[in-house]
């Protein structure tokens, strides 16, 4: 099997950063906004280089979102910022009014999704944001996993027109796809080839997902790993093929697991391809204050749990 490697660790939001920064280099139509969270979004060097293209609204979330609806009237490209539970929850109905209902040309960038904020706790980590977003019809959802996939996933939404939730995270995690990769909006990546069960992961997980890979071939168990980073629009296609080779799946995923990834997945099978499927997710619950790793153990959301969930949906093959 392939093995995976790093020699770097690096947060998902600097690789939003340098992204945008690119874009700001390239793309004379991209502005950015942010609600008084510049150093945490990483968005220094794009305000650097671009101040006249950028708007700091502070703390006004929804207000952002109806300016960035309006900059889109004037084909410019706005890209928001803030905290992934500010830029869903606190504004849903913002963006459901004034972006998604008209197909504005808003990009939704949000930091600090997950259990994985860490310390900050339940108020400010939100596990419910995909579903949130996903429901939204003409939505796209991206979910990268690491710095690379982050900042080429981050130039590559300037070029689709619509509205997109780009979500990524605070701590550093292992780099591991190609600084060159070619960002397809909608398009599974396939990391390794097993027979015996297939591992769909996105965001954090998908690190995770290759670890349990590792130790799962050591036990004489072919996995799959299949790197999901577009929920919607998902790659039903990819999932299909795969399971209907190792006839069963787990999902993996930072997030609630009513709404999210697995979710969808199952829809997926149940109107395709019944297989036996385990969710690796929070179990309808909220956060709590810890360390990334320390709230990654205690909810399930780590390799050691992925490889029993991996156990058991074999077993009800």
């Amino acid at each position: 099997m392939k093995i995976y490697t790093y020699t770097e660790k690096k947060d998902t939001r600097s690789g939003f950063g340098a992204g945008l920064a690119e874009l700001g280099r390239t793309n004379p139509n991209v502005v950015a906004l942010c609600a008084d969270l510049i150093g945490s979004l990483k968005m220094d060097k794009f305000i650097e280089e671009n101040p006249e293209r950028f708007f700091q609204v502070g703390i006004a979330e929804a207000n952002m979102m109806g300016i960035a609806a309006g900059l889109t009237i004037g084909g410019k490209i706005p890209f928001t910022g803030t905290f992934a539970n500010f830029s869903t929850g606190r504004v849903y109905d913002q963006i459901r009014q004034s972006i998604a209902y008209s197909g504005k040309n808003v990009k939704i960038c949000a930091s600090h999704a997950g259990l994985t904020l860490g310390e900050d706790g339940a108020t400010h980590q939100i596990l419910e944001d995909i579903g949130l977003m996903k429901m939204l019809p003409g939505m796209t959802v991206i979910n990268p996993c690491d710095f690379n996939q982050t900042k080429a996933a981050t130039i590559a939404i300037a070029e689709h027109n619509g509205p997109v939730y780009l979500r990524f995270g605070r701590p550093s995690v292992p780099i591991f796809t190609p600084a060159d990769q070619k960002f397809e909006i909608g398009k599974a990546i396939q990391l390794t080839e097993g027979n015996d069960v297939t591992i769909v992961a996105t965001g954090h997980l998908v690190w995770e997902a290759l670890e349990a890979s590792k130790a799962l071939n050591e036990k004489g168990i072919s996995a799959e790993v299949i790197n999901i980073h577009t929920i919607k629009p998902l790659d039903e296609e990819a999932i299909l093929n795969s399971v209907s080779k190792t006839g069963c799946i787990v999902t993996a995923e930072e997030h609630n697991y009513l709404g999210g990834l697995g979710e969808s997945v199952a829809r997926t099978l149940a109107l395709n391809k019944p297989a036996p499927q385990e969710f690796i997710a929070t179990n309808d619950t909220f956060g709590e204050s810890g360390t990334p790793a320390q709230l990654m153990a205690k909810y399930g959301l780590n390799s050691n749990a992925i490889i029993e969930k991996v156990k058991k949906v074999i077993s009800r093959k």
